[in-house]
């Protein structure tokens, strides 16, 4: 069997395995298991990059952010441990990920333009 565990900062991968062999020993089951782990969860401060992202895409937008994770799997978790704060950002739509992936071309326009901002206000 292949176990994929996606979990959150609540959780470690020491109390993930302890509760899988607890699992496994109640039922008195024989079994061996090699585990490997992809990737760990991480939560990124709201700070200065969060403040200012969230300012470059209104004033390009003209609409509020809002700072979630509903997005899926994250490429975030490969570098928060030697940054302080993370951020993705990208348009949303119903075809992310899917055959005829597409977006309009206002919003693939503006994603520069908030990238642009962004750095210009982060940067001395």
């Amino acid at each position: 069997m292949d176990f994929n565990f996606r979990f959150s900062t609540e959780s470690t991968e020491a109390s993930l395995r302890e509760r899988v062999d607890s699992i496994l020993k109640k039922h008195k089951l024989d079994y061996s298991i090699a585990w490997t782990l992809g990737a760990k969860p991480f939560l990124s401060a709201r700070g200065r990059l969060a403040k200012t992202v969230v300012e470059a895409a209104k004033k390009n937008t003209g609409r509020s952010a809002e700072l979630e994770t509903t997005g899926g799997t994250s490429d975030g978790r490969f570098i928060i441990e030697i940054c302080p704060e993370v951020i993705e950002l990208g348009p949303v739509n119903m075809s992310i990920h899917k055959l005829n992936e597409h977006i309009a071309v206002t919003e693939l326009e503006q994603l520069p333009k908030i990238y642009l901002d962004a750095l210009r206000a982060l940067l001395p």
